[in-house]
């Protein structure tokens, strides 16, 4: 079990390291309780040429500024005005190329991530339900990913190449052509014993 480095995220092809993340364990500390999950699926934001990312034609907002930073870091947004989206930043620093974690399988703290979901079992299939679970908002984008408050793991769980799907991303359909491109992964992960 290691936490991830900066060079696993320093990767300049962001679609390979949204390929790689899967299978990695997302572990959020937040106050005393230490939840995680093991990424399922994730998808790519290529930046400036990518009419679906945040950073499309070189824009630079307050929210999306973290982007243009080093990598490694969270970016942490609101969508709709209530999920809480959890991205990866990739590559280096003024490229801005994201990660969005859309799902995981949950694995430590479960009964925690239960609380937060109001559930009895916690359902974690979609980027603002995987956020509520782990405990993951906005305030924390920004943060670095080698620290304690969240950081991903790397605990041998490995992902066949021939078990991952690919397709097009979701929701971003005004995006045109882009709204088209393979950037969306998923996996089913076995029961780890």
């Amino acid at each position: 079990m290691s936490v991830l480095p900066r060079t696993f995220y320093s990767n300049p092809d962001v679609v390979a390291v949204a390929r790689e993340l899967l299978g990695m364990v997302l572990v959020t500390r937040v106050g005393e309780n230490t939840t995680s999950g093991i990424i399922t699926e994730t998808e790519a934001y290529t930046g400036a040429n990518d009419r679906a990312s945040h950073t499309y034609n070189g824009k630079v907002t307050d929210r999306n500024k973290v982007m243009y930073g080093p990598p490694g870091f969270a970016y942490v947004y609101l969508c709709y005005g209530i999920h809480h989206l959890f991205n990866v930043v990739t590559n280096e620093v003024g490229i801005a190329q994201a990660v969005l974690v859309r799902a995981v399988k949950p694995l430590d703290g479960i009964a925690i991530m239960a609380k937060r979901r109001n559930m009895a079992k916690p359902t974690t299939g979609g980027p603002g339900t995987l956020s509520q679970a782990l405990g993951i908002v906005t305030a924390q984008s920004g943060t670095d990913l080698l620290g304690k408050l969240i950081h991903i793991e790397d605990r041998g769980i490995r992902v066949p190449p021939k078990s991952i799907l690919t397709g097009p991303r979701i929701g971003v359909d005004f995006a045109g052509a882009d709204a088209l491109l393979p950037y969306r992964f998923r996996a089913k992960i076995p029961d780890q014993t």
